[in-house]
């Protein structure tokens, strides 16, 4: 199982910034199975900057749960699956660092669409998710917003799937627990 999760921030390090939004698509290797999607308080104004870019204001936020109180639910989701994310690194960081400040333990093996995609969706120009997908044909319904980030992500993913990264996840990941299995 894997999980395709998209983060909106208040900045660029998880250090000294905070989530605003969290989408979370479980997937099987086949089909979204589930799926977890909320505004998150991060407790800090939201710069202006990030206003623009993602369009979630402080008044949005204002009334969302901050991350301690959908912490538990996160971990759940993520514990038992692959992390996959575009540009792996920025939001597993983030998700790790709330989930530490929020008492949680937790690593997870990753998965970059943005590596895996050069890997295995060679050729073109530029591998930024608005520009992977404009040459792929995938639309992207709400741009820099977690949930239409991850719905497009999924599409890219699958087309990785498809195109042979399912074998070679298979061969890659080392399983501690064999009753998860992985389908190309």
């Amino acid at each position: 199982m894997y999980s395709i999760v998209d983060i909106e921030t208040t900045g660029s390090r998880a250090f000294g910034n905070s989530i605003t939004e969290i989408a979370i698509l479980v997937h099987d290797g086949s089909n979204v199975v589930d799926e977890f999607h909320t505004l998150v308080n991060p407790g800090v104004p939201i710069p202006h900057f990030i206003t623009s870019l993602t369009g979630i204001s402080n008044a949005m936020v204002a009334s969302a749960p901050d991350f301690s109180e959908i912490a538990g639910k996160v971990h759940a989701i993520l514990s038992q699956t692959i992390f996959v994310a575009h540009n792996v690194g920025f939001d597993y960081s983030f998700v790790k660092n709330e989930l530490k400040i929020s008492g949680f333990d937790w690593s997870a093996e990753k998965l970059c669409t943005v590596r895996m995609g050069r890997k295995f969706l060679p050729g073109h120009e530029s591998y930024s998710l608005g520009k992977l997908c404009d040459s792929l044909g995938i639309e992207i319904e709400a741009r820099h917003r977690a949930f239409g980030d991850a719905k497009a992500t999924v599409e890219v993913f699958e087309r990785i799937l498809k195109n042979g990264g399912g074998d070679y996840f298979q061969k890659q990941f080392k399983l501690i627990n064999t009753q998860m299995y992985f389908k190309p």
